[in-house]
């Protein structure tokens, strides 16, 4: 599978918010999806606004968005998904409608199993090939991670959905009782970090650093360090340990951290994320 296949096939969205701006506006910025193969639908003019500066078709209408497209990403929040399928009543043949012909379907809606999105997709398209995802949003610049499962798609939809994917971050098939796990992580781990980054920052402030520049250092921290787990394949508490000289600036400030919980608390933030996954599995 090629590139130039890539930039040939028609991709939809429906819901055109964040998630989808990640996935198709990484996509479209690197080159690797031709924009006027691009469509989706959204309810605001801001949203299509920004999806016609980049090239591809907004619309108002899921139902065109399947029409057109043979890969469709299902963007919506998850208590939305019932509402948008409603809207897609299938093609016109004569004066009946009938329902769409396979297509292959990509879900990044948090706590919806394959067996509910199932259930779901065929009441109005024959055969859907499904294959659920948890994304995160920094897939936009380049540095996401997905992970995805699938229990019918076929292996050539599975091989272009991981190509698509590793262009924009990690990509990996993973079982479908690891999703909800995976996704207290790495779909809701981008906030959990930020807010680690505005603590440094703040941190550098009280001290006397200017804002902007306390900002962007505390940034380069976490993307360094990640760094450094991913290519030296070191434990992060070796890497840890060899900056932590004895009697050091950096054994006192873990010991801080130490005294404050920090530990803990990341450990009860990834928790209660899949524990809300969880929840929201267990409503649809």
């Amino acid at each position: 599978m090629t590139e130039q296949y890539l930039k040939s096939i028609k991709v939809g969205f429906i819901g055109g918010g964040n998630m989808a701006s990640a996935i198709g506006a990484g996509l479209i910025r690197k080159g690797i999806l031709n924009p006027d193969n691009v469509w989706v639908s959204g309810r605001t003019d801001r949203t299509h606004g920004f999806w016609r500066d980049l090239g591809a078709h907004p619309t108002l209408k899921n139902n065109e968005v399947v029409s057109n497209c043979d890969i469709i990403f299902l963007t919506v929040k998850p208590h939305m998904l019932d509402d948008a399928l409603d809207t897609i009543v299938g093609r016109k043949v004569g004066d009946a409608w009938e329902k769409f012909e396979s297509k292959l379907f990509i879900s990044v809606l948090a706590g919806i199993s394959l067996d509910v999105l199932y259930i779901k997709l065929s009441a109005v398209i024959t055969s859907p090939r499904i294959i659920r995802s948890m994304p995160n949003t920094p897939m936009m610049v380049g540095e996401g991670i997905t992970v995805y499962c699938s229990n019918n798609a076929e292996s050539k939809d599975l091989e272009m959905v991981d190509m698509l994917f590793s262009y924009i971050g990690m990509s990996e098939n993973v079982p479908e009782s690891l999703m909800n796990g995976i996704g207290g992580l790495s779909g809701s781990g981008p906030a959990f970090a930020y807010l680690i980054i505005e603590a440094l920052a703040d941190g550098a402030v009280k001290m006397g650093v200017p804002r902007p520049m306390a900002t962007k250092f505390a940034a380069q921290v976490l993307v360094g360090a990640g760094k450094m787990v991913l290519e030296t394949g070191r434990h992060p508490g070796q890497l840890k340990d060899e900056v932590c000289s004895p009697g050091g600036t950096t054994i006192t400030g873990v010991h801080t951290m130490e005294m404050g919980g920090v530990r803990g608390s990341m450990m009860n933030a990834v928790e209660a994320a899949v524990n809300k996954t969880n929840e929201l599995s267990r409503l649809k």
